[in-house]
C-alpha cells in the first residue's frame, strides 16, 4: 500500500460526555468510524451549530496517529485498546437498536434496580423500564429525562451479554407504569 491508497484525514469534533459535562477535542482521522473505534466513551459531533459553536473555542488539535495522546483522551483510548481483542467488541456498534438489560448497584441513595432500556445506534437511552426489588414497573422516555447523556458504549464487549429481544423490552413496557 502506498500512502496514496491510504485515506485523507479530516478534522472532527469529538466530545466525551460524561453526563454533567464534556471534554471535547478536534481529532484529524480519516473516518468518524476511526475514532469510535479508537477511542472508548466518545461520540463524534457532526450538528454544523455545535460545530460552529466549538470553532470559536480553543480546543486541543490531535492527530489520531499519534504515539501519546492528551490527558482524559489517553485513558479513552488504553481503554479501546483492552477492549478490541475480545470477542464481542463493536458487534452492536452498527445496529440501528439495541434492547439492554442493565443493572443498577443502588449508588447515589437509589435503590437497587434492573433497567431494560431501548437504545439508538448512538448509545442513548430512547426509551427505559426501570424494574425495582418489590416488582414494579415505571416506563421513561425523553420527556421524562432532564439530559440524555450516552448512557453505554456500543462497542464495549462486555455488552453483548446484556442483550435482550425487542418483544421482552415490550413486553415489560406495557406492565410498566407510567413515570
Amino acid at each position: 500500500m502506498t500512502d496514496t491508497d491510504v485515506a485523507p484525514k479530516s478534522r472532527f469534533l469529538v466530545l466525551h460526555d460524561y453526563g454533567m459535562g464534556g471534554a471535547w477535542w478536534w481529532i484529524h482521522a480519516r473516518s468518524a468510524r476511526e475514532i469510535l473505534e479508537s477511542f472508548a466513551w466518545v461520540e463524534v459531533v457532526t450538528d454544523p451549530e455545535t460545530v460552529a459553536w466549538r470553532e470559536v473555542d480553543e480546543l486541543e488539535d490531535v492527530d489520531i496517529d499519534a504515539p501519546h495522546m492528551p490527558p482524559g483522551l489517553d485513558g479513552l483510548r488504553a481503554k479501546r485498546d483492552a477492549q478490541r481483542g475480545r470477542p464481542g467488541f463493536g458487534a452492536l456498534a452498527d445496529k440501528g437498536v439495541v434492547y439492554l438489560r442493565l443493572p443498577w448497584d443502588g449508588e447515589d441513595d437509589v435503590d437497587p434496580a434492573v433497567y431494560l432500556m431501548e437504545i439508538g445506534s448512538d448509545g442513548r437511552r430512547t426509551l427505559q423500564v426501570e424494574l425495582a426489588e418489590d416488582g414494579s414497573a415505571v416506563r421513561s422516555g425523553p420527556d421524562d429525562w432532564p439530559f440524555n447523556p450516552p448512557v453505554v458504549d456500543l462497542f464495549d464487549p462486555e455488552l453483548t451479554a446484556q442483550v435482550i429481544s425487542r418483544d421482552e423490552f415490550e413486553e415489560a413496557w406495557a406492565r410498566a407504569r407510567p413515570t
